[in-house]
């Protein structure tokens, strides 16, 4: 279980030449056009970056991820956040629970894609934000084997009882937005 989990060290989440490349501003921009979003939850938060960015945006926000070490420095990197051990699979919330789930380059190494769309939509009164590596051979991020085509992420999402699919394709990442 969670064997493909991200174990790189934190300095190289933060890295000036991977935050450019998340474009952590505009997908924060794009999720957030809605205007009717309060509370939002980050899964897979890793060391805070996103999480970071929604407080900065002036939302109240929620952190989850799978390592320890991630939520310690999450922790002290952003202090105006709650964090909480635990895996997409098995959302510790109740039902409906926040206006947005984001996940941030996590979805392609759950363990179990179905279960962890299935739990974000079950979380969420919403919205789904999905930033993912697009599938297409790139000199960065995972392999073809784990990145997920356009189709594949539009079954998931209506599997799980998710809408409205919009995909924004930024410049080195695609952003999917679904519906609840």
């Amino acid at each position: 279980m969670h064997e493909r989990r991200f174990h790189a060290d934190i300095a190289r989440l933060r890295n000036p030449e991977r935050l450019a490349r998340l474009e952590v501003k505009r997908v924060v921009e794009l999720v957030t056009q809605k205007g009717d979003i309060r509370r939002m939850l980050d899964i897979g938060t890793g060391s805070g970056v996103f999480a970071e960015a929604f407080i900065h945006a002036g939302f109240e926000v929620e952190g989850l991820d799978a390592n320890p070490e991630m939520l310690a420095a999450a922790r002290d990197l952003v202090p105006g956040a709650r964090f909480q051990e635990g895996t997409a699979e098995s959302l510790p919330y109740p039902d409906a629970s926040f206006d947005l789930v984001f996940m941030g380059l996590l979805f392609h190494e759950t363990d179990d894609r179905l279960k962890a769309m299935q739990e974000a939509a079950r979380v969420t009164c919403q919205q789904v934000a999905i930033l993912e590596w697009p599938y297409e051979a790139q000199d960065f991020g995972p392999g073809l084997e784990e990145r997920l085509t356009e189709k594949e992420m539009q079954e998931l999402a209506l599997h799980a009882g998710l809408a409205s699919l919009q995909i924004f394709h930024l410049q080195s990442l695609a952003l999917y937005l679904l519906e609840k």
